[in-house]
C-alpha cells in the first residue's frame, strides 16, 4: 500500500508540470553513452514518448561520434579532430552521413514508433531541415586552418519543425547540413541543438550528457551544482571548472537562451528516467540554465 501511495503523490506532482508545459516544445539532444547501448537508448525514448503522450512537442537531434570514428576505422581512415572538430573530407562526410542516417536515426526513429509514439527522420539525404556555411579555424597566430566540410549552422527549417510538432509528430534531425550549393558539411550535434532550440522557440533545451550536470570539482559529487545563471556560468567558463567536453554543451545552451529559449538543462542520459524527473518533478536531477 505505501508503495502505491508513493506512486500515486508522485503523479500527482507530475500532474501540475503536465498542465504546465502542454503544447510546448522540447528540444533533446542525444550523444554520448546514451547512443552506445540499446537498452539505454530506449529507455530514454520510452520516456520521450511519454512525454509526447502528455501534450508536450518533442525534437530530438541526435549525435553519434564514437559511431563515426569506429566506422572510420573499419575503412582505414584514422580519425583526425582539430580544436575539438573532426576533419571532414568527401570520404569522412559519407561514412558520418551513413552512421547518422542510415543506422542511428532509422533505429531511434523505429524505436519511437515501436513505443507507441509517431517519429519522423529529418537528415540530409530525404527532408533536411539544417542549413549551414563552412567555415575555417585559426590558430593560435590567427592564420587559417583548414578542417574540410565543417560547417556553422546559419538557418534552421523551424516551419516544418513547428508544423510536425502540431501534427503529433516527433522530429528526429541528423547533424548534417546543407549548404548554399547543395553540398553536404558536417555540423556539430550540440550546436545544432541549440539553433534548433532557438529556431523554434523552445521551452525547454535539454542536453542528455554523461553526467549529472555541471559539478565544482569533477571529482566531488557532492559539488554538484542544480542551478546557474548566464552570469554564474561565464565566470565558471574563466577558471576552467566547466571545460573540455562540457563546454560545448554550455555554450549551447547560452546561445539557445540567448535566442529567446525558456530554460537550458545538462542532465545524465544513463539515469533511469532522468528525462521526466528533470522536467515533470519540483527538484529535478540535473543542471537548469537560466539567463
Amino acid at each position: 500500500m505505501e508503495t502505491a501511495i508513493t506512486k500515486a503523490k508522485a503523479l500527482i506532482e507530475a500532474l501540475s508540470f503536465i498542465r504546465k508545459f502542454k503544447n510546448k516544445i522540447v528540444v533533446i539532444k542525444l550523444g554520448g553513452s546514451l547512443m552506445e547501448t540499446d537498452h539505454s537508448q530506449r529507455q530514454l525514448l520510452n520516456d520521450v514518448v511519454f512525454m509526447a503522450a502528455v501534450g508536450m512537442h518533442p525534437i530530438l537531434v541526435h549525435g553519434g561520434g564514437k559511431s563515426i570514428s569506429n566506422a572510420m576505422t573499419k575503412a582505414g581512415i584514422e580519425p583526425q579532430f582539430i580544436q575539438g572538430r573532426r576533419y571532414s573530407d568527401q570520404r569522412t562526410i559519407a561514412i558520418a552521413e551513413h552512421v547518422l542516417v542510415n543506422q542511428i536515426n532509422k533505429s531511434i526513429v523505429e524505436s519511437i514508433n515501436e513505443l507507441g509514439g509517431n517519429a519522423m527522420s529529418l537528415h540530409s539525404l530525404s527532408s533536411c531541415v539544417l542549413f549551414a556555411e563552412q567555415i575555417c579555424l585559426k590558430d593560435e597566430s590567427g592564420r587559417q586552418i583548414d578542417i574540410g566540410l565543417v560547417g556553422n549552422i546559419t538557418e534552421v527549417n523551424a516551419q516544418l519543425l513547428i508544423a510536425l510538432c502540431k501534427a503529433g509528430t516527433i522530429p528526429v534531425i541528423s547533424p548534417i547540413a546543407i549548404n548554399r550549393s547543395g553540398g553536404k558539411l558536417n555540423v556539430n550535434a550540440d550546436t545544432a541543438a541549440g539553433k534548433v532550440a532557438a529556431a523554434v522557440q523552445a521551452d525547454k533545451l535539454v542536453m542528455m550528457s554523461d553526467t549529472h550536470g555541471i559539478f565544482r570539482d569533477i571529482n566531488d559529487p557532492e559539488s554538484h551544482i542544480t542551478r546557474l545563471n548566464r552570469s554564474e556560468v561565464e565566470e565558471l567558463i574563466k577558471d576552467k571548472t566547466i571545460s573540455g567536453g562540457m563546454l560545448p554543451k554550455v555554450d549551447s545552451c547560452l546561445k539557445a537562451l540567448e535566442g529567446g529559449v525558456g530554460h537550458a538543462h545538462i542532465i545524465d542520459g544513463s539515469f533511469m528516467h532522468s528525462l521526466l524527473l528533470e522536467i515533470y518533478t519540483t527538484k529535478g536531477i540535473g543542471t537548469l540554465i537560466t539567463d
